[in-house]
C-alpha cells in the first residue's frame, strides 16, 4: 500500500482503521483512528512517499514507547515498511493550554501547577535521553480525566527535524514560556503563538509576568525569569533543565478540577458532570412534571384504558395542587411567638439562619513552633473568594509534619472580636488531614482555644464549635497533613467564616 493512497477507511497492521484526517503538514498526516481490537480511539501519523525523516520519526517513536510516565503521550506502535510507515499513539481529549487561555490568563497557582506537572514529566523523559525541543501551548493538555498530559515528546522534534546541542536548556526555556503564557495570556516570542498575542516589550526585552499581569506572585515571576528571560535575571541563576524547573515549582499545589458553586434556589439544568446532583437538588424543590395526556385512538378502541389514565392524571393534578395549597397555608397561617427584647434565639436552627458570612481582614501562615511563618505570601489566596486559588503549607516528609512540630496553620484576623458560628474550609481532596479550629482574642497559640476538630478531613470541611466561641482570631490548625505529589502538604482552597454577629 502506498502512503500516498492512504484514505479514510484504510486499515494499518490489520487493526488501526483511519477515520478522520486531523491535520497535514510537510508530508506528515495526523489521523484520528480506531483500534479495532481494543475498541478505542488512537492517533496515527502517516507519511507521504517523499517525506524525508520517516526513519528518524519511527526511531523516536519506538524510543518514546518505553516511557512510563502517565503524563507523557503513550506510543503504541511504530512501523517503517516499504509499503507503509506509521506511528500510533494515544488519543488525548481535553483542553490544551491554548484553549484554557482563550478567556485570559489562568489563576497563577493553577498555571504553575500545570507547568510543574509538565516539568516533572519531561524530567523523566530526559532521564531516558528523550527531549521535546518544541514546547508550545498546544502540547500541554488538561485532560477530560483531570490529569496533565504533555504531547509529542521526541516524536514532534523528529517530525520537524529539530536538533540541538543543549536539549536540557531548550526544554527548560520551553517550560518557562508555557508558565509565562499561563500567567499572562501572552507568548514570549517574536510572533503570536496559537492565537496568543506576543508578549509586550520594554527596552528591547520582554516584560516580566508581574509587569504584564497584576497579582502574579513574586516567586512565580522569579521562576519564569530564571527559566526563559535571561535579560531580566539580574544575577539570578538560570533554570537549565526540566528537573530544575520542577524543583523550583515543587511546592506549588497540583491542579484540581475547579469547584463549582451552586445557588440555593432551583438551578437551570446544565449538561455537565454534576448534572445528576443538580437534578436531585431541583427535585426536592419542585413538583415533577405530569405525564402528557394520552390521545384516544381514532378507532375508538381502548376507551376504558383511556378513561382510567385520564382519571389518574386528574387525581395527580388535584394532589399536587392540594399539597401546594396546604404548604402555603401552613407557612402563612402558622402562629409565631414573638421574641422578647434582648432574648436569644430559641433553637440552633434560628441561630444558623441568622449567621452571616464575615470576610477576614487579613490572613497569614502560622508556624509558631518553627520559623514563625508558613507561606504567608500565599495566605490571602485562601480568602479571595476564588476557589481555584489556594494556600498550602510547606512540604513535609510525613503526615505528622516530619515530626518537626505539633502543627501549622492559617491564621485569620477578623478585625474585631466576634462570635463564630462555624468555619467552612475547602481542603484538598486527598484524605488524611487532621484539622482543628482554634478561636481567641490574641494571635498567640497558647491563647487560642480549640473549639472543633475534624479527623481524616478532605474536600469541603465544616468546623463548627459545640459551644459558643468568641474571638478576633480564627486559626485553622493542621496537626496531620495528607500526601501530595510525593510529599505531604496541608492545602486550603477557600475559607468562609460565619458569625451571628459581633460579640
Amino acid at each position: 500500500m502506498s502512503t500516498s493512497a492512504v484514505e479514510p477507511g484504510t486499515r494499518l497492521a490489520e487493526r488501526f482503521r483511519l477515520e478522520d484526517r486531523v491535520s497535514e503538514s510537510d508530508g506528515a498526516t495526523l489521523w484520528k483512528a480506531i483500534d479495532e481490537i481494543l475498541a478505542r480511539p488512537v492517533a496515527v501519523h502517516t507519511f507521504a512517499p517523499d517525506f524525508p525523516r520517516v526513519h528518524e520519526v519511527v526511531t523516536a517513536a519506538r524510543a518514546a514507547s518505553r516511557l512510563t510516565d502517565p503524563r507523557l503521550t503513550q506510543v503504541f506502535d511504530a512501523a517503517e515498511e516499504e509499503k507503509a510507515a506509521y506511528v500510533v499513539s494515544e488519543w488525548v481529549t481535553g483542553e490544551s493550554l491554548t484553549d484554557l487561555l482563550a478567556s485570559g490568563p489562568l489563576e497563577p497557582e493553577r498555571a504553575a501547577g500545570l507547568v510543574a506537572e509538565a516539568a516533572e514529566a519531561l524530567a523523566h523523559a530526559h532521564e531516558a535521553q528523550l527531549y521535546h525541543l518544541c514546547l508550545r501551548p498546544s502540547h500541554l493538555v488538561w485532560t477530560t480525566g483531570n490529569t496533565v498530559k504533555v504531547l509529542g515528546v521526541a516524536v514532534d522534534a523528529a517530525l520537524s527535524g529539530l536538533t540541538t546541542d543543549q536539549p536540557a536548556l531548550d526544554d527548560a526555556e520551553g517550560l518557562g514560556r508555557l508558565l509565562y503564557a499561563g500567567l499572562t495570556g501572552h507568548w514570549p516570542g517574536d510572533e503570536e503563538e496559537g492565537g496568543l498575542p506576543a508578549a509586550p516589550m520594554t527596552d528591547g526585552h520582554f516584560c516580566t509576568p508581574r509587569q504584564v499581569t497584576a497579582g502574579v506572585p513574586s516567586y512565580l515571576d522569579t521562576v519564569t525569569v530564571r527559566a526563559c528571560l535571561p535579560e531580566a535575571r539580574k544575577g539570578q541563576g538560570a533554570l537549565a533543565s526540566p528537573s530544575q524547573v520542577a524543583e523550583a515549582l515543587a511546592d506549588v499545589a497540583r491542579p484540581m478540577p475547579i469547584p463549582i458553586s451552586y445557588p440555593s434556589a432551583p438551578a437551570v439544568a446544565s449538561a455537565s458532570l454534576t448534572e445528576g446532583l443538580d437534578i436531585a437538588h431541583r427535585q426536592q424543590l419542585t413538583v415533577p412534571p405530569l405525564p402528557p395526556t394520552p390521545r384516544p385512538p381514532r378507532n375508538g378502541g381502548g376507551s376504558t384504558l383511556n378513561r382510567v389514565l385520564m382519571t389518574l392524571v386528574v387525581l395527580l393534578v388535584i394532589a399536587a395542587v392540594g399539597v401546594g395549597a396546604w404548604t402555603i397555608g401552613r407557612s402563612l397561617g402558622s402562629p409565631t411567638t414573638p421574641e422578647a427584647k434582648g432574648g436569644t434565639p430559641s433553637s440552633s436552627t434560628s441561630a444558623s439562619a441568622e449567621a452571616q458570612v464575615v470576610k477576614p481582614k487579613k490572613a497569614q501562615g502560622f508556624d509558631p513552633l518553627g520559623d514563625k511563618d508558613e507561606k504567608s505570601d500565599m495566605a490571602d489566596l485562601a480568602i479571595d473568594g476564588k476557589p481555584s486559588t489556594l494556600w498550602k503549607t510547606e512540604g513535609y516528609t510525613s503526615a505528622d509534619l516530619g515530626n518537626l512540630k505539633e502543627g501549622v496553620g492559617l491564621l485569620l484576623d477578623m478585625g474585631k472580636s466576634m462570635q463564630i458560628s462555624d468555619v467552612v474550609a475547602t481542603l484538598s481532596n486527598a484524605p488524611g488531614a487532621t484539622v482543628e479550629l482554634k478561636v481567641g482574642d490574641s494571635p498567640e497559640l497558647g491563647s487560642l482555644k480549640t473549639v472543633a476538630t475534624e479527623k481524616n478531613a478532605a474536600g469541603k470541611t465544616t468546623l463548627a464549635p459545640d459551644q459558643p466561641a468568641t474571638g478576633q482570631y480564627v486559626l485553622i490548625w493542621f496537626t496531620r497533613v495528607p500526601a501530595d505529589a510525593g510529599n505531604f502538604h496541608g492545602t486550603i482552597y477557600e475559607v468562609v467564616v460565619h458569625s451571628p454577629g459581633s460579640a
